[in-house]
This record gives structure tokens, C-alpha cells and sequence, in this order.
């Protein structure tokens, strides 16, 4: 099986304080549990937010710039992700359609090598 990773994506002013309710955590809460049931969760996480990120970036003679903040500018960032097995990508964007329906976000599926 391959591994597929289920991203979620939210928008840069996200605040989980004022846009989570309890009835979303329910039901990211019942996808993680089926998710189990059905053997294909590999790994389940939530990140912090942007501002916490650290950047490292490869500069010249081997030495490695560390800069706050993401390593690109955008309007959303990763919130949060699974790394699910599957059977092939139908399934993978199966499950990733459900992440897109209890997290209410945009939703990437990507698989590993």
C-alpha cells in the first residue's frame, strides 16, 4: 500500500480559538476513529501556528541561514496533516474528502516515494 499524505490547509489569520466549535472537533474526532477502524492511519498531527515556524536555508560554504517564520510567504499554510496508507489515490482522495468536510478547510493529497 502506498503512504498518502492528507494536508490541511488554513488561511494565514486562522485562530483555532475562534473558528473551531466543539461540533468540528467531533468530527475531526469521529474521522480519526474511523480512520483507525478502517487501518489506514498511519500518523495524525496539528501544528502550531505559522508565527512559531523556523526557516533553515543552505547558504554558500555549507553554513545554513535560521530566519522566524515559514519558509514562503503565502495566504494559507499547513494546519495540520495525516499520513494515511491506502490502496491507490481514489482512496486516498476518498479520506481526503472527509478531512475537507470535518476540518471546514482546503485539503491537499499527496503520496510519498
Amino acid at each position: 500500500m502506498t503512504q498518502y499524505l492528507v494536508a490541511i490547509y488554513r488561511s494565514a489569520n486562522y485562530d483555532p480559538a475562534v473558528s473551531e466549535d466543539e461540533a468540528m472537533g467531533r468530527e475531526i474526532g469521529a474521522l480519526n476513529e474511523e480512520m483507525k477502524a478502517a487501518g489506514v492511519r498511519v500518523f495524525v498531527g496539528g501544528l502550531q501556528p505559522q508565527s512559531s515556524a523556523r526557516s533553515l536555508r543552505l547558504q554558500t560554504a555549507g553554513k545554513v541561514l535560521i530566519t522566524d517564520g515559514p519558509y514562503v510567504e503565502t495566504k494559507e499554510h499547513m494546519g495540520g496533516f495525516w499520513v494515511l496508507k491506502a490502496t491507490d489515490l481514489d482512496e486516498a482522495l476518498a479520506w481526503g474528502r472527509k478531512a475537507a468536510l470535518a476540518c471546514r478547510a482546503s485539503v491537499e493529497v499527496r503520496p510519498f516515494h
